[in-house]
């Protein structure tokens, strides 16, 4: 998978999304500076969400549209996302300013509409929100852009992942990635499982990643650590300016933090290989070898009592112990000798 300069695989860094949402309370000025401040943290790409309030919802009283089970319990669908969206003559600016940051910018469609605004942005690939993934005519439309998309899965059960897959490769799309997400706000850490993130990647033979409500940076590192190759996590200026998704998005400073554990782990990870580094190699001089522990003299022949395995390592290796035992010495050799072949005629 290719998005803008990132080439994101098994082998890459992870390509880390500082998801804007609706942390930007009503203000562009909020929304750019949140950009520069993601920049500062480490993001690879700042990502938005594109919906109105009456294209994401209805505008209707009845109580299948009132919020039940969430921190916004009590709340009307239609008032919250009115509150939450970001307004669509502020993307353009947006991502001038990202572009202006070094950092990518892409988003979140809800409708056809919304896909028409961003194709006209050019945004370089598609985010499908979890809600969403049952939406098989929207992922079409999307996939059908030719762009990457990446699918978040945090209500789907494995036959919706399989039905959003087989949309995108309908349209001839396999450029493809699933993030792993508990949709709970904020998630609690025991819900994580992060073995999934693995599992993502094996069931259906796709880049995986996380797309990340709990608090802190524990999950994104287990994450890392489990094969994650992008990671999203909400990102905000300042939690005290409020707004509904505030509670579970991190500041600045929390996601640099994130952002260079994830980095640590990365090359804690490394990769498998069982040559031994100049540094490793010179630590095996610490490591058990044979000496003599006992005078000898000449022409005796070796018993345990003269011979043992002990630390430094410069002596034989210990698996020619037996087959020393039993040898004659060919001179007088001193107690503490390292024992080798030329000791031995």
């Amino acid at each position: 998978m290719k998005i803008g300069k990132y080439h994101i695989n098994s082998s890459s860094p992870v390509f880390i999304i500082a998801e804007l949402s609706a942390n930007h309370n009503g203000s562009l000025e909020t929304a750019l500076e949140t950009v520069r401040a993601a920049k500062r943290a480490g993001a690879d790409c700042i990502k938005l969400q594109t919906y109105t309030a009456d294209t994401i919802t209805l505008d209707s009283r009845k109580d299948d549209f009132l919020i039940k089970g969430t921190i916004w319990d009590g709340r009307n669908l239609h008032d919250l996302y009115k509150e939450a969206y970001t307004p669509w003559e502020w993307h353009a600016r947006i991502i001038e300013v990202a572009k202006e940051e070094g950092l990518l910018c892409f988003s979140s469609p809800f409708d056809p509409s919304s896909v028409e605004l961003l194709e006209s942005l050019e945004v370089p690939a598609y985010k499908i929100a979890s809600f969403e993934i049952t939406d098989i005519p929207l992922i079409e439309l999307v996939a059908s852009k030719g762009k990457p998309v990446i699918i978040s899965t945090g209500i789907a059960t494995a036959e919706d992942i399989r039905l959003a897959l087989e949309a995108c490769y309908r349209v001839g799309n396999t450029d493809v990635a699933l993030l792993k997400c508990t949709s709970s706000y904020p998630a609690p850490i025991d819900e994580a499982n992060m073995v999934m993130v693995k599992d993502l990647a094996e069931r259906f033979k796709v880049i995986s990643g996380l797309s990340d409500h709990t608090l802190g940076s524990i999950v994104p590192v287990v994450a890392t650590c489990f094969g994650a190759k992008i990671i999203e996590k909400h990102f905000i200026l300042d939690r005290s300016i409020g707004g509904p998704d505030a509670s579970f998005s991190m500041n600045e400073q929390e996601f640099a933090e994130m952002v260079n554990a994830v980095r640590a782990a990365e090359k804690a990870i490394g990769v498998v290989d069982y040559k031994l580094t100049e540094k490793q190699a010179k630590g095996r001089e610490f490591s058990r070898s044979l000496y003599f522990v006992e005078d000898i003299k000449e022409g005796e022949i070796v018993t345990e009592r003269h011979i043992r395995s002990i630390r430094p390592g410069f002596g034989l290796h210990p698996k020619y112990f037996k087959e020393i035992i039993g040898k004659k010495v060919n001179a007088d050799i001193e107690k503490g000798t390292r024992v080798g072949w030329e000791c031995f005629g």
